[in-house]
């Protein structure tokens, strides 16, 4: 039987190479974006997808539900969307704060809440939580962005630690700098990308597809003994 893998954020990059790796590798992935769009229905193809804005704790919820209702539960949770806007400690507003918070934060906490005691009934699981560098490396104007992504590995500390004795392993990977769409405006400033890739050891931006087989493998029966790992897929970047 076919394992089941939930992808969130995954009509787009690193999401969408993690949700091809693991299709390619045999798994039904469910696909996720916050809204169904043209570029979620090309990603997903013929299987199962989700429009659900992470920001909303009841869709989240319900979202969650739908899922046990019908028997979808992953035994592959990729926790991968996220929300992200250059805001430092000095000119975030609230609403961008608890937009950030909200989505990457407390949706996590409820897919988790939700989903790992039925994860847990079939005695294996993987979930890997896609947090960045900006967790452990403060960067000034992702201020916001790095505190939620340091609570989100310590959310994964945790995570691994009480899902060990169901033969769930739960593992972070932290990416740098890495060229998907997301990034694509901020990257096409030559002077600025220059000036980052001189601030990478390898002097290069990583993939999407590099992230996506980093995932596969923490997903398969190889990685099954890792667990509570963070894992820089960087260029050397989180020194």
């Amino acid at each position: 039987m076919k394992k089941i893998a939930l992808v969130t954020g995954s009509s787009r990059g690193i999401g969408l190479a993690a949700a091809k790796e693991l299709e390619n590798g045999g798994c039904q992935v469910v696909y996720h974006a916050s809204r169904v769009s043209d570029k979620l229905l090309a990603a997903a193809g013929t299987s199962p997808f989700y429009g659900v804005d992470l920001s909303d704790a009841e869709a989240v919820g319900a979202f969650a539900d739908e899922l046990i209702s019908k028997t979808m539960v992953p035994d592959i949770l990729v926790l991968n969307a996220s929300y992200q806007s250059y805001t430092g400690i000095g000119n975030f507003s609230e609403s961008e704060y608890r937009k950030m918070f909200d989505t990457n934060i407390l949706s996590t906490g409820i897919l988790l809440s939700k989903l790992l005691p039925e994860m847990q009934k079939k005695q294996w699981g993987r979930v890997i939580f896609v947090s960045s560098v900006n967790g452990v490396k403060p960067a000034g104007r992702l201020a916001v962005y790095g505190s939620t992504k340091a609570a989100f590995q310590n959310i994964a500390r945790t995570a691994a630690q009480e899902c060990a004795q169901f033969n769930i392993t739960v593992n972070s990977i932290l990416p740098g700098v890495i060229e998907t769409d997301r990034n694509a405006e901020a990257l096409s400033d030559k002077a600025f990308s220059d000036m980052l890739k001189e601030k990478v050891p390898m002097h290069r931006f990583g993939t999407a597809e590099e992230c996506g087989k980093l995932i596969a493998f923490l997903a398969s029966d190889a990685a099954g003994y890792i667990t509570g790992a963070e894992i820089p897929i960087a260029g050397g970047l989180q020194f």
